[in-house]
């Protein structure tokens, strides 16, 4: 296979790179044992490469309802493969992983230079981050009789940090005009875990609200409004079930729950959340990452043409090498799987959006180094 790069600077995808990416995604999906991995809700007749053995994985409940049935439709198809997946927060599975405890990672944030170095020195090897799932981050909201809205950067930066407290406040009605905005109470829900979804949340604020923008960028939550919940999946449930309520959470989760999802401007009219509309967006990332380590850096204040602005990439933290060569072919198998173009294509129907074609291939050609 061969071994495409990202320039180091901030790239636009080409034709040539969809090809490679086709190219490069069905060799590696390729199924040297002829058993077929089975569908499911995001996969379709995709090949998987089995590997027998057990692994163990931890981290980014941002990616998982994609990488569960990534996980589902693999073993449906290597009924000698185990793969446990725990959704336990991006903190924890870096911790977990640079304990040796997990053989992957999950993290909506690339790891950082210590954690890099702790990383290494478990593995024996450098640690790769792996872009495998981009997840849309929504601003969601419960308002009766609103079900379109729209907001911008420093809009959400006042309204998280308690600057905004009444849903018809004069700012969001000049953004929103015709729509009839209720008195009602904003109610802010934020992580209290550690969470990469909150590290980029965050870093979108800094790097586009302005001088509206309060809150230092990190995994913890450093706001002094609203109530914190565990989890994905317990921000999207609190707001569901309290009027008023807004939150920030992966698009999967908003429409689950039946959340209204907030329109962003960025300066020239309502962004709306798509699969195609968040693609236009990661594909203006700069890679940071080298060889095969492929860190990106997403521009967050892009004024690019339908480009949805608030996303975070998940990576699948990985040994470059494995000392245990039995869970590091399982590893190297399963990914292949996930990143296979088959898998991609359906993660929109999960509430993802598919890897950019030249982000792709770059992923397949690490997944297949990997030792």
């Amino acid at each position: 296979m061969t071994n495409l790069q990202i320039r180091s600077h901030p790239t636009v995808f080409s034709a040539v790179g969809i090809l490679a990416a086709a190219v490069a995604l069905s060799a590696c999906g390729s199924d040297n044992t002829g058993t077929t991995a089975g569908s499911s809700s995001n996969s379709s007749g995709s090949q998987a490469n089995c590997a027998p053995g057990t692994i163990r994985a931890e981290g980014s409940s941002a990616q998982k309802n994609a990488i569960e049935a990534a996980i589902s439709a693999y073993q449906r198809g290597c009924d000698k493969a185990t793969i446990n997946y725990n959704p336990s927060g991006s903190g924890a599975g870096i911790k977990n992983f640079v304990a040796g405890q997990v053989d992957f990672a999950g993290s909506d944030s690339a790891l950082k230079p210590d954690e890099a170095a702790a990383a290494a020195k478990t593995c024996g090897s450098p640690a790769w981050n792996l872009p495998m799932v981009t997840g849309p981050i929504a601003i969601a909201y419960r308002l009766q009789g609103v079900p379109t809205l729209t907001l911008d950067a420093p809009l959400a930066a006042r309204i998280f940090s308690g600057a905004i407290t009444t849903w018809n406040d004069p700012a969001i009605a000049a953004l929103n005009p015709g729509v009839t905005l209720p008195a009602t109470p904003i109610r802010v829900f934020f992580r209290s875990d550690e969470s990469g979804t909150t590290d980029n949340f965050t870093k979108y604020l800094k790097a586009a609200a302005g001088s509206a923008a309060t809150l230092e960028p990190g995994k913890k939550w450093t706001g002094t409004v609203g109530e914190g919940k565990e989890k994905s999946s317990g921000v999207a449930a609190a707001v569901k079930g309290q009027e008023g309520g807004v939150t920030y959470v992966e698009w999967s989760y908003a429409t689950q729950n039946g959340l209204g999802i907030a329109a962003i401007d960025t300066g020239s009219g309502p962004v709306t959340l798509t699969g195609a509309n968040v693609g236009a967006m990661v594909a203006t990332a700069a890679r940071v990452g080298t060889g095969h380590d492929l860190a990106l850096s997403l521009d967050y204040a892009t004024k690019a043409k339908n480009a949805y602005p608030i996303n975070l990439v998940t990576y699948e933290i990985v040994c470059s090498v494995y000392q245990d060569k039995a869970k590091g072919a399982l590893v190297k198998a399963f990914l292949a799987h996930f990143a296979s173009a088959p898998v991609q294509a359906g993660l929109e129907k999960q509430g993802y959006a598919p890897l950019p074609a030249e982000v792709a291939t770059s992923v397949a050609a690490a997944i297949a180094a990997i030792g």
